[in-house]
């Protein structure tokens, strides 16, 4: 695959915490997809990768919500790191995959893409794949998690310590966000995501219209200048083939179902930055969560069963 919008290489940026999760684990994801060998994948789909390593950020206190936020300080620290580290790599000219940790993370990776399509008068666009919505507030949410919050903050729903991270709130407006896959919404959640309007295929759209329909309708209008960033949290796979994760939901993508999620995002060329989240290698089963996320990944570079003529 040739990267888009001529980047130089593919950074790897490890993020060990799961301090937004309600379960423990996801801090060792970074190092299990490494394990699971994605760099390796990258390089045969010919891509220039560095390995940055981990990021350091503040332990996981492991303590009860304060006004609806657990871990708001700690949260805030990994972010801000976060999207310090993926704007650096993507004004070096270089695409971002950020390892997660947990999907709280999204707030700094989303925000980085925005402040560089700012920058660069790209248009970004944001595609979540995801069992969960995530867009829950210190006011909706039954646990405080916040790894539930990260779409919400990112449209400018949250306190200023997450809500200005990149530097303009709010980050993104739902317009740019497609979600993907979900399942699993709380029930204020659900009348909030509706009154916002984001565009969200849940798997009953799935359903109906088919993969190949959603992604079409997911990926219309991504053009030359789209940054394209896509969100790809590990649990948006069905648990059957993705045990790995602390918040399984039963009903999701079939193996085939994602790969041509994922065959088709390659398609369109234009991914300029990418999570992986929410991979808990210590709920897996010989890291085969892991190994799956990685062909994933795979496939988002390029890797296809047959040399397919690009659409017109």
């Amino acid at each position: 695959m040739t990267l888009p919008l001529s980047y130089d290489g593919v950074s790897l940026i490890g993020v060990p915490t799961d301090v937004g999760a309600s379960v423990r684990g996801a801090s060792m994801g970074p190092q299990a997809l490494r394990v699971a060998g994605l760099t390796e994948a990258l390089l045969r789909r010919g891509l220039h990768v560095e390995d940055r390593g981990d990021l350091s950020g503040p332990l996981n206190p492991w303590l009860p919500p304060v006004d609806g936020f657990r871990h708001l300080q700690e949260t805030a620290a990994w972010n801000v790191a976060v999207h310090d580290a993926v704007y650096a790599e993507l004004q070096a000219n270089r695409l971002p995959i950020m390892l997660g940790g947990d999907h709280c993370l999204g707030i700094g990776s989303v925000s980085a893409a925005a402040r560089h399509c700012r920058d660069t008068g790209k248009t970004l666009r944001v595609l979540w794949l995801d069992a969960h919505s995530d867009f829950n507030t210190s006011m909706l949410t039954p646990s405080g998690n916040t790894h539930g919050m990260p779409v919400a903050v990112l449209c400018g729903h949250g306190v200023d310590l997450l809500t200005s991270i990149g530097g303009h709130t709010p980050a993104i407006t739902p317009e740019q966000v497609r979600q993907v896959g979900i399942r699993s919404v709380d029930d204020g959640e659900r009348e909030f995501i509706h009154d916002a309007g984001i565009e969200v295929f849940d798997m009953r759209a799935i359903d109906e219209l088919g993969m190949r329909e959603v992604m079409t309708q997911a990926l219309e209008n991504v053009d030359e200048n789209t940054h394209l960033h896509v969100s790809f949290d590990v649990d948006f796979l069905d648990p059957q083939f993705a045990p790995g994760v602390g918040t399984t939901v039963s009903g999701g993508p079939t193996y085939r179902e994602a790969q041509l999620c994922m065959e088709m995002i390659a398609d369109c060329g234009r991914v300029g930055s990418l999570d992986i989240v929410e991979l808990n290698p210590a709920l897996d089963v010989r890291n085969q969560t892991a190994v799956m996320a990685v062909e994933m990944v795979e496939s988002i570079f390029g890797k296809s069963t047959l040399v397919r003529r690009p659409r017109q």
